[in-house]
């Protein structure tokens, strides 16, 4: 009797300790996420919130399994590469990167750490992938459509406009992207004889005598160029073009809710919430070169 009633207390000691054994060993994920753009709060972010409810309908839950170092850039490009090597530095098990700016810092702080693209112009041309199809390195994710839809904008703007004859685009040098921006534009304006006037801001300080020139060279409309260091400045260039005079046009719905006039693109948001599942696959053991590279599905068009 004494060995039995020993038996029992062993076995049920064992089962009261496993659960706590198990949930020492429940592997905590650290994912890195680079942004260019600081959101105003984390929690009301539609972007941020919804990469955060997708990977927790995954069954990721920070606090426990996952922690999510996230850093911000403040629209400043030239601090990303420090950024990244900090997550580099912080061993994460993922980079998720939206931005072309933000994706390239990532790609030269490392060649092993998976890197999921939120947003990205042309990945293909910028060199973050050899094809949608086969990615090839350590990059994946989704590829937005906006060097296609820079057309649609001078459609939508002409629209608006329709005797307009000269059309601003405000682009940053900085950005790689851009420079192909400027040459569809160019292109679908040819057809119609408009011509596209270059403006280019790479800084705050820059925002002001860009508009400027804009108004020296007789423009009749401008179209924003989607990027970071606009986006944090969504409010002072919406003012801007307000001031001047000068119909607006958009990638992303942060300038009409800061004041712009119309937006037309995808769906950031949905991008950042797709984003999950490749951080999810990648994390259960598929490598970035066998995912395929997604385009945006989903697209808005708002006006102020």
């Amino acid at each position: 009797m004494n060995t039995r009633r020993t038996l029992l207390v062993a076995i049920g000691a064992t089962l009261l300790a496993a659960p706590r054994v198990a949930l020492a060993q429940q592997k905590v994920w650290r994912i890195g996420v680079l942004l260019l753009r600081r959101p105003a709060s984390l929690e009301s972010d539609a972007n941020y919130s919804a990469f955060v409810r997708g990977m927790s309908e995954l069954g990721y839950v920070q606090g426990k399994n996952l922690v999510i170092e996230a850093r911000f850039a403040d629209g400043r490009p030239e601090r990303l590469p420090v950024l990244a090597a900090e997550l580099v530095r912080l061993k994460v098990d993922a980079i998720v990167a939206a931005g072309n700016q933000p994706i390239s810092a990532a790609q030269q702080s490392t060649s092993t750490i998976p890197i999921v693209i939120a947003s990205a112009i042309d990945p293909v041309e910028s060199g973050f992938v050899k094809s949608l199809a086969h990615p090839g390195g350590n990059i994946t994710g989704l590829s937005n459509l906006t060097g296609e839809l820079i057309a649609k904008h001078l459609e939508f703007m002409l629209s608006t406009v329709p005797n307009v004859s000269r059309v601003a685009l405000l682009m940053n040098p900085t950005n790689s992207a851009h420079a192909g921006l400027l040459k569809n534009v160019q292109a679908a304006a040819q057809k119609v004889s408009v011509q596209v006037v270059p403006a280019q801001a790479r800084s705050p300080a820059e925002f002001e005598p860009a508009f400027s020139s804009m108004t020296q060279q007789k423009v009749g409309a401008v179209i924003v160029a989607i990027d970071g260091l606009f986006a944090q400045h969504a409010g002072e260039i919406a003012a801007l073009a307000a001031r001047t005079r000068l119909p607006s046009i958009y990638t992303t719905r942060v300038y009409v809710e800061a004041g712009g006039l119309m937006s037309y693109g995808q769906n950031l948001a949905d991008n950042y919430y797709r984003a999950a599942a490749y951080v999810d696959k990648i994390l259960k053991g598929a490598k970035p070169a066998d995912l395929p590279v997604e385009q945006s599905t989903k697209f808005e068009f708002l006006i102020n």
